[in-house]
């Protein structure tokens, strides 16, 4: 039987027969469809190694159809410490499911980089939530086909130093406007989300009051449901 080895984040586990599972995983060879068999019998070999919030090494063997066997499941690095806040926690759940959701039209193995980046951000303390979650939004919008233009407004204009914006969300992107809560300095910010690992930018100081409305644009851009 012809089988394959690779690292995976489970995005869901549901319930199949009396101890079976089917789980979608996203990998860096794209999105996987796996059962696992008896692995909610007391003593499977499998169970330890296909926890959520986690990085796993898996084997998976050939099935009917799209459908894999999990043969092999070993826990690589579990970010344990997303369960000791409520937040961090809940975002990190809502994460797991806009990947699973867009993978299932985009099966692409960047989404792997990018659950894997946010749940290592979701872990460290020093990495505060709401920059987060707004690098996963733009990442997410970016992947979708819509990323945010942070050079230009929507009439192609390019954006200047010293002025303030709004967001638009009907037409996702900036306008200028004399009353605009949007400064140069969230611009600033906003273009480093979108263009570095979480890991650079927490080492860029004097962001962290700038987030908030930086969060609001990238909600609002990514428009997910």
């Amino acid at each position: 039987m012809r089988s394959e080895r690779t690292r995976a984040v489970v995005l869901r586990r549901t319930n199949y027969g009396e101890a079976d599972r089917i789980l979608q995983l996203i990998t860096p060879l794209g999105r996987k469809s796996v059962m696992a068999r008896s692995v909610r019998k007391e003593k499977s070999r499998l169970a330890g190694g296909i926890e959520l919030f986690a990085i796993s090494d898996v084997v998976i063997g050939q099935g009917k159809g799209d459908l894999g066997i999990l043969t092999s499941a070993r826990l690589v690095y579990f970010y344990r410490h997303i369960m000791e806040d409520y937040d961090r926690m809940q975002f990190a759940y809502e994460a797991l499911r806009q990947v699973g959701k867009a993978s299932e039209t985009l099966d692409e193995p960047e989404w792997y980089d990018i659950i894997t980046e946010v749940l290592m951000g979701l872990d460290a303390s020093s990495v505060v939530l709401p920059l987060t979650q707004a690098w996963f939004y733009l990442h997410v919008s970016a992947m979708l086909g819509y990323e945010l233009n942070a050079q230009r407004d929507i009439n192609d204009q390019k954006l200047q130093e010293g002025v303030s914006y709004r967001y638009d969300s009907n037409e996702r992107g900036f306008v200028e406007a004399k009353n605009g809560t949007i400064t140069t300095e969230h611009i600033k910010v906003l273009r480093l989300i979108k263009e570095r690992p979480l890991q650079v930018i927490v080492q860029v100081g004097g962001i962290e009051q700038l987030l908030a409305e930086c969060l609001y644009v990238a909600r609002e851009h990514a428009a997910l449901s």
